[in-house]
């Protein structure tokens, strides 16, 4: 492996999508089963979602768990079409991390970098590249998202530990 100086840090996973034809399926695993806390909910014609938000860990190092279904399942996006729909990743410097990543290749999804569900600034990987930008997710979407001071400074100081 090449040893590359990248003008950003992947800091951590910050959620996963799960998507299904019936979040209540999902629900029954991940919330009653598994024990996530139920955090809230969000709704989105434009992106035909209608998802629980939950999470495991806190503070700096929660994870936000989304179980999603389509608010109609003949319209795309299809949320449910792929069951792991989305990884997203902490970054410390979002702006500068896809500027770089586009000049290696990364074909991202159309869009730019708008606010996300959870108010923080995202940007998604597109999972297959093209001729043009031939470097995607291999079949998987990526979110990156811009992390807030205190998480940038909670990973920071757990390298530190581990340095």
């Amino acid at each position: 492996m090449k040893n590359i100086q990248r003008p950003f840090k992947i800091l951590g996973i910050q959620q996963i999508a799960i998507g299904g034809t019936d979040k209540v399926k999902l629900q029954k695993l991940w919330v009653e089963l598994f024990g996530l806390e139920f955090t809230g909910t969000y709704k989105s014609d434009r992106e035909n979602v209608d998802e629980d938000i939950c999470a495991i860990g806190s503070g700096p190092y929660k994870v936000e768990v989304d179980l999603m279904q389509p608010l109609d399942i003949e319209k795309k996006p299809a949320v449910h079409a792929t069951p792991l729909n989305h990884v997203g990743l902490w970054v410390d410097k979002l702006p500068e991390a896809v500027d770089w990543l586009s000049q290696q290749g990364v074909r991202f999804a159309p869009g730019g970098i708008p606010k996300g569900a959870a108010g923080f600034d995202i940007c998604f990987i597109h999972p297959k590249g093209n001729e043009e930008l031939p470097i995607g997710g291999e079949g998987v979407l990526i979110e990156l998202v811009q992390a807030p001071e205190e998480v940038v400074k909670a990973f920071g100081a757990l390298a530190a530990q581990y340095a």
